[in-house]
C-alpha cells in the first residue's frame, strides 16, 4: 500500500482511553489505513513524520466555542489549530448567526461575547447567504475550513427571528402558539441539517448591545416554561443535546434545567450546562455540580457540566469586562462603553461610587466574581508607578482610599490603558484534579473566539495533559485524560470525531511530552488580519506540538502554520448523529 502519510513510532493513543502503545500509522484519504506494530514502507509517501518518543492522539474536539463570526472570515481557525483542536462546535449560549441578520447578530455578540460591533456587522453582511440551517452548514462546509465543525443552534437566535428583537426581549409579551411552533420548526431543521442540538441561556448578565435593546438580557431568558418544554421535547425526541446556561443569581434555574434531563418514563434529554468552576466567591458550589449529575443521572437522566480544566484567569482594559454586568453599577458602566465620555462621568459621580461599593461589599448572595480588589493586580498602565500593585495597595497607597475610589480614579484616568488581571475560579489545583475524573462533567468551555481582550485558553487541553503528566499524585492515566479531552466528547455529541483507530477520520496531534513546560502559561498577543488588526489574548507554546492533520492533511507543526491552513479545504462540516 501507498500511503498518503506516515506516522512513525509514536506512542499511540486511540481515543477510546485503551492503553496506549508504540504503533506505525498509515493514512490514506484523510482516514486511518494501518495500525501497525512494525514500520511501514515508505516507498512513495509524500510524508513521514516521525514521532519517536511523542505522543500521537486524536485531535482535541473543543465543546464550547464563540466562532460564529470569526470562521466565515478566517476560517483556518489557526489559534485552536496549534493547540491541537481539529474539531470545534459554534453557537454556544443561545448565540449563533443562522438566522438574524447582521444587525440583530451584532446586538446578540458584541456586549456578551467582547466582540467588536463593528466586525460582527461586517462578517454576517459580507458572507450571509443562507436562508435556513441547512443552507448555512452548506455554506460552512464549503468554506477553506481549517478544523472540523459542528454547531448547536441559538435559541436566542431563533427566537430574535420569529418574534422579532423588540419583541422577543418584552418581558410582558408572551408568544402565540403559532410563533412557538415555528421556534419548532426553525429547531427541527437545525437537527435535520445535522445541528448537535440547541443553546438555551437564563443567565441574566449577559446583555445585549445595539441601541434598540441595549442592556436588556438575552432572548432566550425571557422564554417561559412553555416554550422551553416544546423545544426540549423535540431535542429529547431526536436525541440531540441541550446546552444550558443556568442564572447564576438564581440556584432554582440550575436546578430546573438539570431536571429537565430526567428519562422516567421518557426518553433522557442530553443536558449539558455552564459550568463547573471552583469559584473564589463561592467555595462550596464546586460540590454541587458532580452531586446534581449523580442525583439526576441516577433518575435516568444525561447530565454534564462544562468545566476548564485550568485556572480562569482574565485580563481587563480598564472597565471593560463581563464579570461587572452581574451587580448593577457594573451594568451602568458598561451600558456607556460606547459613549467614553458619559462613561467616564459616571464613574466620577459620587452617588454612582456609594452604588458601586455598596455592590462590591455586598457579600450576600450567589455571584461569580469575588470583588476583591486586593486579588487584582495591575499589569500595564501609563502611570508605571501602580504597575504589579493591587488595586486595593494603590488604595492604601493612598492615605487608606476604598478599593473601588482606588480602581476608579485610575480607570477615569488612564481608561482603556489601565490592564489588570485576576484569577476567578479554577484556582485549587486539587480540587481541579478532583472535577476533571467525575463522569458528570465535561471537559472544555474555552470560550474561544470570544473576549479577544480578556482570556485565552486555546491550549486549554495542552494545559490539562501536562497536569495530568506531572502529577507527583497521579489521579488519572493520560490514556484517560486523551479520552476525556477527545472521544468521550464526540460521542457524547454524536460526532465523526475524537478516535484514531483503523478506518477513523485522520485528525490526530503528535505531542512532545517535553514541551508541556511551563511556556504553556506564558501570555501572549497577536493581531487579527480580519478585525483590522485587533490584538487578542493567545496562547503560544509551540515546542508541545510537533504536528497537527485534520482529515489526514498537514495543517501544523513546530510554530509553522501550513500555507494550507485557511486556504484549502481541510475540516468538513460534521452532522451529528442521533441517539
Amino acid at each position: 500500500m501507498v500511503y498518503d502519510t506516515i506516522v512513525k513510532g509514536g506512542r499511540w493513543f486511540d481515543g477510546t482511553g485503551a492503553p496506549s502503545a508504540v504503533r506505525h500509522l498509515g493514512i490514506v484519504d484523510g482516514r486511518v489505513a494501518t495500525v501497525s506494530t512494525v514500520p511501514l514502507d515508505e516507498t512513495g509517501c509524500p510524508r513521514v513524520i516521525d514521532a519517536e518518543g511523542r505522543w500521537v492522539l486524536p485531535g482535541i474536539v473543543d465543546v464550547h466555542t464563540h466562532y460564529d463570526i470569526e470562521v466565515l472570515q478566517q476560517p483556518g481557525l489557526a489559534e485552536s489549530v496549534r493547540h491541537g483542536v481539529t474539531t470545534v462546535l459554534l453557537g454556544s449560549c443561545s448565540l449563533s448567526t443562522v438566522h438574524v441578520d447582521a444587525t440583530t447578530a451584532a446586538d446578540l455578540f458584541a456586549r456578551v461575547e467582547a466582540i467588536p460591533r463593528k466586525h460582527v456587522v461586517d462578517g454576517v453582511e459580507t458572507h450571509q447567504v443562507w436562508r435556513d440551517a441547512a443552507e448555512y452548514a452548506a455554506y460552512l462546509d464549503a468554506l477553506p475550513l481549517g478544523p472540523n465543525i459542528a454547531a448547536f443552534i441559538g435559541h436566542s437566535d431563533i427566537r430574535a427571528d420569529v418574534l422579532g428583537l423588540d419583541r422577543a426581549t418584552d418581558r410582558s409579551f408572551r408568544p402565540s402558539a403559532a410563533e412557538i411552533g415555528e421556534m419548532e420548526r426553525r429547531l427541527v431543521a437545525a437537527l435535520e441539517a445535522g445541528f448537535v442540538g440547541m443553546s438555551s441561556q437564563q443567565l441574566e448578565f449577559d446583555k445585549l448591545d445595539g441601541d434598540t435593546c441595549r442592556s436588556r438580557t438575552l432572548p432566550s431568558t425571557y422564554a417561559r416554561s412553555r416554550e422551553r418544554h416544546r423545544l426540549n421535547s423535540v431535542l429529547r425526541r431526536v436525541g440531540r443535546a441541550l446546552q444550558g446556561g443556568p442564572d447564576v443569581q438564581r440556584p432554582h434555574s440550575l436546578v430546573t434545567m438539570a431536571a429537565s434531563t430526567v428519562g422516567i418514563f421518557r426518553k433522557p434529554l442530553p443536558v449539558s450546562l455552564l459550568a463547573a468552576a471552583d469559584l473564589k466567591a463561592i467555595p462550596f458550589v464546586i460540590r454541587v455540580f458532580p452531586l446534581l449529575a449523580r442525583l439526576f443521572n441516577g433518575l435516568g437522566g444525561n447530565l454534564r457540566f462544562q468545566h476548564l480544566p485550568v485556572p480562569f484567569e482574565v485580563y481587563a482594559d480598564g472597565i471593560d469586562l463581563v464579570i461587572f454586568e452581574e451587580f448593577g453599577s457594573g451594568a451602568a458602566a458598561l451600558h456607556l462603553a460606547d459613549r467614553i465620555e458619559e462613561q467616564r462621568s459616571l464613574l466620577q459621580d459620587e452617588e454612582y461610587r456609594r452604588r458601586f461599593r455598596a455592590d462590591y461589599d455586598n457579600s450576600f448572595g450567589p455571584r461569580v466574581w469575588h470583588r476583591d480588589f486586593f486579588d487584582a493586580e495591575i499589569v500595564d498602565c501609563p502611570d508605571h508607578l501602580v504597575i504589579g500593585k493591587t488595586f486595593g495597595q494603590v488604595g492604601v497607597d493612598r492615605g487608606g482610599l476604598h478599593p473601588v475610589d482606588a480602581y476608579l480614579d485610575l480607570v477615569v484616568e488612564h481608561g482603556r490603558k489601565l490592564r489588570w488581571r485576576t484569577t476567578i475560579s479554577n484556582h485549587r489545583e486539587d480540587v481541579l484534579n478532583r472535577i476533571a475524573v467525575d463522569p458528570g462533567v465535561q471537559l472544555g468551555f474555552s470560550d474561544a473566539g470570544a473576549h479577544l481582550r480578556n482570556m485565552a485558553f486555546y491550549n486549554f487541553g495542552l494545559r490539562f495533559l501536562r497536569r495530568v503528566h506531572q502529577a507527583r499524585k497521579p489521579f488519572m492515566t493520560i490514556e484517560h485524560a486523551v479520552h476525556r479531552l477527545t472521544g468521550e466528547l464526540a460521542d457524547w455529541y454524536g460526532l465523526d470525531a475524537g478516535h484514531l483507530r483503523l478506518g477513523d477520520r485522520a485528525d490526530l496531534v503528535v505531542l512532545d511530552p517535553a514541551g508541556l513546560d511551563s511556556s504553556l502559561d506564558d501570555y501572549a498577543e497577536a493581531a487579527i488580519p480580519a478585525y483590522d488588526g485587533l490584538s487578542r489574548m493567545v496562547n503560544r507554546n509551540d515546542r508541545a506540538v510537533t504536528a497537527v492533520l485534520v482529515n489526514g492533511e498537514f495543517v501544523f507543526g513546530e510554530g509553522v502554520v501550513a500555507e494550507r491552513l485557511g486556504t484549502v479545504r481541510t475540516g468538513r462540516f460534521l452532522r451529528a448523529e442521533s441517539r
